[in-house]
């Protein structure tokens, strides 16, 4: 093995921001419970995101993961590279794992076998590229039919063990100290760039990595959306209310070139990512007084938030909440513009947020469930007009006593005067 030096892999000051070992030895059992509750006989982890979870790290390589009461004996990380950083990353000594080099492809399926595999692992087909899903399929052929595990994985990540909340709460604090920053800035002239660089500084002097992960193709996100004036009434690519200009046609979402004026709402809609770990949180902010028009309408939309929380606080269902909601808004007289302007609405007032900032539940039709105790969402109701934007948004999780706030809810203005 190389003789790089691994105890460079740290956070501030030396930390160790690793996963812990306990956390991993949780979500394997978890997952091999939930194979044998499916009848399936083992997983292939793949995607990154769900290695990060399973593995500590996103190293390249295939997660075997085997049923609850299989034969085989326990999982093992196949790793291309770096098998060094991978066993580093999942407690050296201590990984709840083996670590092997990744094998031939066409000898992989005769590896499971030797270790008593007797049946074809079940793959992320929902998450990983077409033709990278079937070259391990076919490989893996001799064993069986490989069914799709995106669904199981999807919905053991919706729970938070309390050290992924504790990940979310420093996040929220990290966040705070980005609106911050915003304040301090905001005058006429400036940029909605030259907030979302104040901003991200903060963000990235905190650590965080550069990305924000996302579930839904195609796989793109602004995090920092701070849109003034006009700029907030523009559509994007991006499945959300508000779009914005962006910088330039490929970067076509979040903040431009446009500057603050005044007495016009300036939407400020952060994402921070602490180890991983999402959080997101909108506020208004505006130079010198807002109409008492705007006033109204964002009283209102935190009244359509008092409703989609009450509903999630009292368990019930996700797609309830997003009636209750949508109706509220729409007797209030915002059918034309809730969650955007016709034909670019979207159809929902929260989303599950975790490793990826689209996760599920979602607060929309057809989530016929509650969001489950443990669960994180940032749930978002805003307003889109030709001459703006407006609403907020905050992250909440669900305890046995109902929701609670991650992020600053009322501890924060939802409308601060520069």
């Amino acid at each position: 093995m190389g003789d790089w030096d691994s105890t460079m892999l740290s956070g501030p000051e030396g930390e160790d921001w690793r996963v812990p070992v306990s956390e991993l030895e949780s979500r394997l059992e978890r997952l091999a419970q939930s194979l044998r509750v499916a009848a399936l006989p083992g997983a292939l982890i793949q995607n990154p995101i769900d290695l990060y979870y399973f593995a500590g790290g996103r190293q390249d390589g295939s997660l075997f993961v085997p049923a609850e009461g299989s034969e085989v004996d326990g999982p093992v990380f196949f790793v291309r590279r770096s098998l060094k950083r991978a066993s580093f990353e999942a407690g050296g000594d201590n990984a709840p794992f083996q670590l092997e080099p990744f094998p031939r492809l066409r000898e992989f399926a005769d590896v499971l076998k030797a270790r008593g595999a007797s049946g074809a692992p079940g793959l992320q087909f929902g998450e990983l590229p077409s033709s990278f899903a079937q070259r391990f399929s076919s490989a893996l052929s001799s064993l069986g039919e490989c069914k799709d595990v995106t669904g199981i994985i999807h919905r053991l990540r919706e729970v938070k063990s309390p050290w992924e909340q504790e990940q979310m709460a420093y996040g929220a604090e990290v966040q705070y100290r980005m609106f911050e920053a915003v304040s301090q800035l905001g005058s006429e002239g400036v940029s909605e760039l030259d907030l979302v660089a104040a901003a991200e500084a903060i963000s990235r002097s905190e650590g965080f990595g550069g990305q924000v992960q996302m579930r839904r193709f195609p796989l793109e996100c602004n995090r920092g959306v701070i849109v003034s004036g006009r700029a907030g009434g523009i559509p994007s690519f991006f499945d959300s209310a508000v779009g914005g200009s962006g910088p330039h046609p490929l970067a076509g979402m979040g903040s431009g070139f446009n500057k603050i004026k005044p007495h016009e709402p300036v939407l400020v809609d952060l994402v921070h990512v602490h180890r991983g770990y999402v959080v997101d949180m909108t506020r208004m902010f505006s130079l010198g007084s807002l109409s008492q028009e705007w006033h109204q309408r964002l009283e209102d939309m935190i009244a359509v938030k008092d409703t989609v929380v009450g509903v999630l606080d009292e368990g019930g269902l996700c797609s309830q909440a997003w009636q209750e909601g949508q109706a509220l808004a729409h007797e209030l007289g915002y059918e034309e513009h809730l969650m955007g302007m016709k034909p670019d609405q979207s159809k929902f007032l929260g989303h599950s947020v975790g490793l990826q900032l689209d996760e599920s539940p979602v607060v929309a039709a057809g989530f016929d469930r509650p969001l489950p105790v443990g669960g994180t969402m940032a749930i978002e109701p805003k307003l889109v007009y030709t001459e703006g934007s407006i609403g907020s948004e905050d992250t909440w999780i669900r305890d046995e006593e109902g929701m609670r706030p991650v992020t600053a809810d009322g501890a924060w203005p939802w409308l601060t005067e520069w």
